[in-house]
C-alpha cells in the first residue's frame, strides 16, 4: 500500500482542521484519532466563545460535527493510540496496535493531558472519586460533596458544572486569588453552592475502596484539615503528549518546538513533520487558536510535499 500524503496525529480541533484542509488539497488523509478521540472538547460542556454558535455547544457535539466533516472529504480514521513513530526519513512511519502506517509527512496534533497532584493515594482512587474530568463523571456525584483543585477557567468551569449536580463544590486553591478571566469568576461567586478555601492545598485523599475525605494544608500556617468529601476533582493543567516523540524532535518542557523559516511556519525540527496545537501552543491553549495552527500545518504540508514531489 503506498503511503499516505499526510498522516495526522490526533483529532482535536487542530487535527480535524488539518485533516479537512489536507483532504480538500487532494491530499491521501490519514488521521490516527486515538482510543478516545475528539480531543479536549470531548471533555467541555458549553463552548460559548467557538465563532458560529451564538448559543454556545456542547463541546462532544462540536467535535462529532467536526469529524463528520472531515469524513466528508475523505480522510481515513483509525481509533487508536500511537505506540512508537519513527520520524528519521520519509516516508515516516507510525505505529498502533492495529499495526504500521507510512506518509509522506505528518502533522502532529495530539494536544495535552491532564495533569494531576501526585498524591500518596490518588492514583489508588482514580476511577473511585479522583477524577480530572468532571463532565465524564460528574454524573455519578449527584447529591454529594465533592472538592476541585485549581484556579483556572477551567477550574471555574469544572466548579460550575459540578455545582448543578452535587450537593456542594468546594475549591482549594494555593493562592489568594484566582489567575481565572473574570466572568467566570463572577460566576462560580455568585454560585450559592460552591465555596472557596484559600491559601490552601490537598495533600492527600482518603478512602479506602473509594474516596472518603480529602487532607487539606494550609501553605501559610501548615495546619491540616480533613474534609469529608466524595470526589476529588483536579483541575491544574495539562501536558503536551509528546513521549511517543521524544528523541524523534526538539522539545523544551515537552512541547514541539516550532521552526519558523520564511517567517511564521508551523515546521519542527524534522523536515516534513508539523505540529498543530496544544502540543506546541501553551500560551494561548484556544479551541480557535488550535483549529488555525491546524490549517497552518495543512498548508504548510501541502507546500512542502509540492516540493518534494
Amino acid at each position: 500500500m503506498p503511503p499516505y500524503d499526510v498522516i495526522v496525529l490526533g483529532s482535536g480541533p487542530a487535527g480535524l482542521t488539518a485533516a479537512i484542509y489536507a483532504t480538500r488539497a487532494n491530499l491521501k488523509t490519514l488521521v490516527i484519532a486515538g482510543a478516545v478521540a475528539g480531543g479536549q472538547l470531548m471533555i467541555t460542556t458549553d463552548v460559548e466563545n467557538y465563532p458560529g454558535f451564538p448559543k454556545g455547544v456542547q463541546g462532544p457535539e462540536l467535535m462529532e460535527l467536526w469529524r463528520q466533516q472531515t469524513v466528508r472529504f475523505g480522510a481515513d480514521f483509525v481509533d487508536d493510540n500511537v505506540t512508537k513513530v519513527d520520524l528519521s526519513k520519509s516516508p515516516f512511519r507510525v505505529w498502533t496496535s492495529e499495526g504500521e502506517h507510512e506518509g509522506r509527512s505528518v502533522v502532529i496534533a495530539t494536544g495535552a493531558n491532564a495533569k494531576y497532584l501526585g498524591l500518596p493515594n490518588e492514583d489508588r482512587l482514580k476511577g473511585r472519586g479522583v477524577s480530572a474530568c468532571a463532565t465524564c463523571d460528574g454524573f455519578f456525584f449527584k447529591g454529594l460533596d465533592v472538592v476541585v483543585v485549581g484556579g483556572g477557567d477551567t477550574a471555574m468551569e469544572e466548579s460550575l458544572y459540578l455545582a448543578k449536580l452535587c450537593k456542594t463544590v468546594t475549591v482549594v486553591h494555593r493562592r489568594h486569588a484566582f489567575r481565572a478571566s473574570k466572568i467566570m469568576q463572577d460566576r462560580l461567586f455568585k454560585t450559592p453552592n460552591i465555596k472557596v478555601i484559600w491559601d490552601s492545598e490537598v495533600i492527600d485523599v482518603l478512602g479506602d475502596q473509594r474516596v472518603e475525605g480529602v487532607r487539606i494544608k494550609n501553605v501559610k500556617t501548615a495546619q491540616t484539615t480533613d474534609l469529608k468529601v466524595r470526589g476529588l476533582f483536579l483541575a491544574i493543567g495539562h501536558e503536551p503528549a509528546t513521549d511517543v516523540l521524544r528523541d524523534q524532535l526538539r522539545l523544551e518542557k515537552g512541547y514541539i518546538v516550532l521552526r519558523p523559516h520564511d517567517g511564521f511556519s508551523t515546521a519542527t525540527s524534522v523536515d516534513g513533520v508539523f505540529a498543530a496545537g496544544d502540543v506546541h501552543d501553551f500560551r494561548y491553549r484556544q479551541a480557535v487558536t488550535a483549529a488555525g495552527f491546524g490549517c497552518m500545518a495543512a498548508l504548510d504540508a501541502e507546500k512542502w510535499l509540492q516540493g518534494h514531489e
